[in-house]
């Protein structure tokens, strides 16, 4: 099934196995998850659809406090809604041994990861080794340290048969799996330039926003997200996907090594809030005492941003991360990506002109003959038609700094949320079948290792 289905038959998919027979939805429902300290509303999202093989009723196991209170409640929220409710059950157990009792316990195969990613590397690495699969929100390390651990964890993971996987939601994005899509078309696209350091072949930059709104609900973080011992810097957390596509669009399917990726400049700085702010997205009416050394003339100061340019396998990118506060009214977070080759270049924008919503732009290279630019655009939609029907493309505006503009309809843009179904049946899938792609462990681990270069480079600096 395509990606951009799976999401829409999950309710069909539901309704035939509830009506099928015991012995059937035995054999379908042989995943049972165990969520672990969920601080993070990711983990909750994972749960925002029914799977077909995976047990209703799901174990949390957590400390007790805020965060765990705040994933059941969206848990609720899940069931309850009008639209294609959810039936799961959970079953919590909360205490200051809750991994050991997960451990101990052991009722899934499959532990969820989102949360305090201070302790996650080692949260992942017990889990392998007690036979358990893995699917970890980003990021899986935070520092150098933890990287050690997580070269670790593959090892013991194949070692025991199991799975270790992240969360890759913006491999599901239609503009991302399009804009990979085109680059391979060597009519259209050419061959990926290798770009310099000043001028990379490829940028991918993001800006987020600390308040902000989800599933349909003003987003509670906890006090915890801003302390980047626990939540990671800026430059090691959502550089995570923007890498991951990097590797995923110029190399696709293709095992890369850590040795492949040199990083070549790399800075961070910081993004301040005040107690009224942090009171906003937190509910805390003061700062958290681990947080009193980032509190300068009474204002947080947060490493949330991340730079940095790298080559890889001779090929130049940038990668750029941004939080901010809050978007201003109207507005939301934004995105950027380029792809330049020798006949073309291929972008994404999400600004104010796209009204925030990603858009995938075609330009011509300046030494590319326009008729043969038109032809090759047309043939390359036409054959997209088997895996995207109804993609199309349209001249652009003198205002849309392009050629043309791929137009997508409607149904593929299933939203951020729905992306973490699309990454757990392709995780279920790859359960399945009792392997992962054999490019995906080797390039987990060279994502993780060029973002620890660019990690201890900046803080160098």
């Amino acid at each position: 099934m395509r990606a951009w289905g799976r999401v829409a038959a999950l309710g069909a998919i539901t309704a035939i196995i509830m009506t099928a027979g015991s012995i059937a939805a035995e054999n379908t429902r042989r995943y049972r998850l165990m969520t672990v300290d969920p601080g993070h509303f990711h983990a909750a999202l994972v749960q925002k659809f029914m799977y077909s093989d995976v047990d209703p009723v799901v174990h949390v196991y957590a400390p007790p406090g805020e965060d765990v209170a705040h994933h059941l409640k969206r848990i609720e929220s899940f069931n309850t809604r009008a639209e294609n409710p959810t039936s799961w059950q959970t079953k919590t157990y909360t205490g200051a041994d809750f991994f050991e009792k997960m451990l101990e316990e052991k009722p899934g195969n499959i532990v969820v990861l989102a949360g305090n990613n201070a302790l996650k590397t080692d949260y992942i690495l017990r889990s392998v080794q007690a036979g358990l699969n893995v699917l970890a929100d980003k990021p899986m390390a935070i520092t150098p340290a933890d990287y050690e651990k997580l070269v670790r964890a593959f090892e013991v993971a194949e070692a025991n048969g199991v799975l270790l996987y992240d969360i890759m939601t913006e491999r599901f994005e239609i503009t991302s799996m399009l804009q990979r899509a085109l680059s391979q078309d060597r009519e259209l696209f050419g061959e990926l330039t290798r770009g310099t350091p000043t001028e990379p072949a490829i940028v991918k930059e993001s800006v987020h926003h600390f308040a902000k709104t989800v599933a349909g609900a003003p987003l509670i973080r906890p006090q915890w997200f801003f302390d980047v011992r626990q939540e990671g810097e800026g430059i090691v957390d959502v550089t995570t996907h923007l890498v991951d596509l990097v590797q995923w669009q110029a190399f696709p399917e293709q095992a890369l090594d850590p040795k492949d990726a040199t990083v070549l400049d790399a800075r961070r700085w910081s993004t301040t809030l005040t107690p009224a702010q942090f009171e906003q997205v937190t509910g805390a009416a003061s700062f958290p005492d681990y947080l009193r050394g980032d509190v300068r003339d009474g204002q947080l100061h947060v490493y949330s941003n991340g730079e940095f340019t790298y080559r890889l396998r001779g090929v130049h990118a940038r990668i750029s991360v941004i939080w901010n506060f809050e978007a201003p009214p109207g507005t939301g977070d934004t995105h950027f990506s380029t792809m330049r080759g020798t006949k073309a270049a291929l972008t994404i924008r999400q600004g104010e002109a796209e009204q925030y919503r990603p858009v995938l732009y075609i330009e011509k290279a300046a030494n590319t003959d326009a008729a043969a630019h038109e032809k090759a655009v047309k043939r390359a939609i036409a054959a997209l038609q088997m895996d995207y029907p109804g993609v199309g493309a349209r001249r652009a505006t003198n205002t849309e700094g392009a050629d043309w503009v791929v137009t997508v309809p409607e149904r593929y843009n299933v939203g951020h949320e729905a992306h973490f179904a699309q990454v757990t049946e392709n995780f279920l899938k790859y359960l399945r079948t009792g392997d992962l792609p054999d490019w995906e462990v080797p390039n987990m681990l060279t994502k993780y290792a060029t973002i620890m270069q660019a990690y201890e480079m900046s803080r160098s600096r």
